[in-house]
This record gives C-alpha cells, sequence and structure tokens, in this order.
C-alpha cells in the first residue's frame, strides 16, 4: 500500500502563486510516475502535470508556462508550483502515483483545496 499526503491548498487571488506539496509512504523511485490532476467544481477530473522517475515533466496546455512539477527523492516528495493562478485554477487538487509494478495498483491522496479568487 501507499499513503499520499497533500499539503499546500489555500485560497489566493487571481495572479498570485502557491505551492502544492505531496509526501509518499515509499520511497518514490519505486513509482514509474507521480502526478498532479485536479477536479474543478462540477467537471471531470483532469490531469495537470506528470514527472517521471527519470525526471521527465508532462504539463496539461492550460498550465504550460505557469506551472513546474519538481520532486525531492530523499524527502520523498513531488511539489507542483503553481504561478500565475487564475480563477479557472479553483479545484480540488489531487496527487497519484503510478505504483503498479511493485505495489499493484494507482494510488490518490485525499486532495488539496485551491480556490483562486478574482
Amino acid at each position: 500500500q501507499v499513503q499520499l499526503m497533500e499539503a499546500g491548498g489555500g485560497l489566493v487571488q487571481a495572479g498570485g502563486s502557491l505551492r502544492l506539496s505531496c509526501s509518499a509512504s515509499r520511497n518514490i523511485f519505486t513509482f514509474d510516475s507521480m502526478s498532479w490532476f485536479r477536479q474543478p467544481p462540477g467537471k471531470e477530473r483532469e490531469s495537470v502535470a506528470q514527472i517521471t522517475n527519470s525526471n521527465r515533466p508532462k504539463y496539461a496546455d492550460a498550465v504550460k508556462g505557469r506551472f513546474v512539477i519538481s520532486r525531492n527523492n530523499t524527502a520523498n516528495t513531488v511539489y507542483l508550483q503553481m504561478n500565475n493562478l487564475s480563477p479557472e485554477g479553483t479545484a480540488v487538487y489531487y496527487c497519484n502515483v503510478d505504483g503498479k509494478a511493485l505495489y499493484g495498483g494507482i494510488f490518490w491522496g485525499q486532495g488539496t483545496q485551491v480556490t483562486v479568487s478574482s
């Protein structure tokens, strides 16, 4: 089993920044990838960013140039730096890891709320 704990959500004005963190109960090198998803109110969950265990990032078009995903292997933590936030960024943000190889599944955190006011 893998436990994930997100932190860093909150209320921010449009144009502001927030940094989310996701701490894992396992060595993050054991995951093929770690990702951030978000679910805006009344909408489907969508992918935001992903980073592989070879440190390759990938971003959704909506956040390219504004969000940065990174990882600290020593701390078993992945981060999402979100800059120049817009009200469309209001959502519950979830951490996700692909642990199929060693743990038999994909795991999700409990989510952290981000609210961007206009």
